[in-house]
């Protein structure tokens, strides 16, 4: 496992406390799980991709993701519909491993905007860890 001062932890995304990361990217929002998430969970060997179309609240479920450790549930940062879902993670579940910030998991329309002000910043998320 990685040493704090190691897990990559980009300022332009919001944080939860389960390790999801979300970004703005026009009218949607983009999430993932972070690079210290990842990191636990070990190798991924598969990611389940919920429905697109499915309305979820804030901390919902929407998916698992499977390492060779453990299995582990993804979270909804902020309610809203999903609208996109990363495909290349069903032959590809490893992006997730090689590249945490880029490796998306699903976008979100969201009903509420103003809860992204709500997550996390990088140094609160690097506090949380820490402690």
């Amino acid at each position: 496992m990685k040493d704090l001062k190691n897990v990559s932890l980009p300022d332009d995304l919001r944080y939860t406390r389960d390790h999801e990361w979300a970004k703005p990217e026009g009218d949607t929002i983009r999430v993932g799980i972070t690079d210290y998430a990842q990191d636990q969970l070990g190798d991924i060997v598969f990611v389940e991709l919920p429905e697109i179309g499915l309305k979820l609240e804030k901390e919902d479920e929407f998916g698992t993701i499977e390492s060779v450790k453990a299995v582990a549930e993804v979270y909804m940062p902020i309610s809203g519909e999903i609208t996109g879902v990363n495909a290349q993670l069903e032959d590809r579940p490893e992006q997730v491993n090689s590249e945490p910030y880029q490796a998306w998991i699903v976008e979100v329309a969201p009903s509420d905007p103003d809860q992204m002000n709500e997550l996390m910043d990088r140094d609160r998320y690097l506090k949380m860890l820490s402690e």
